[in-house]
């Protein structure tokens, strides 16, 4: 069972091209938005679609496949862990984030 512990998968499309950012250690970082929609029907029956937008990063080897083979608009399925962290701004602005760290990625569709 602790094979399941903060293990996150999505299927999904990417709403913008890869953000791929070189560190000057030469390894690479890919961060990304994933939309993943869920369907269902109201009380009135009509069919509603609910779209929920993940932010994802990739390290490493997994980065440099997104930054050679993923696009706007392509479906991918992820395999992750769920992590979140807490920065200030320039302004003192405290601000929240929450991501999906990609340990795997596979590509789908055409």
């Amino acid at each position: 069972m602790n094979t399941l512990r903060n293990k996150v998968q999505l299927i999904g499309n990417l709403g913008m091209d890869p953000e791929i950012i070189t560190l000057p250690s030469g390894s690479k970082l890919a961060k990304l938005s994933l939309a993943t929609n869920d369907t269902y029907k109201n009380t009135q029956g009509e069919k509603i679609t609910s779209t929920q937008w993940h932010n994802v990063v990739a390290w490493g080897k997994v980065a440099e496949i997104i930054e050679n083979y993923v696009v706007k608009g392509q479906e991918i399925a992820i395999e992750g862990k769920l992590t979140h962290r807490a920065y200030e701004t320039a302004e003192g602005e405290k601000r929240y984030v929450t991501e999906v760290i990609c340990s795997e990625l596979l590509m789908l569709g055409k």
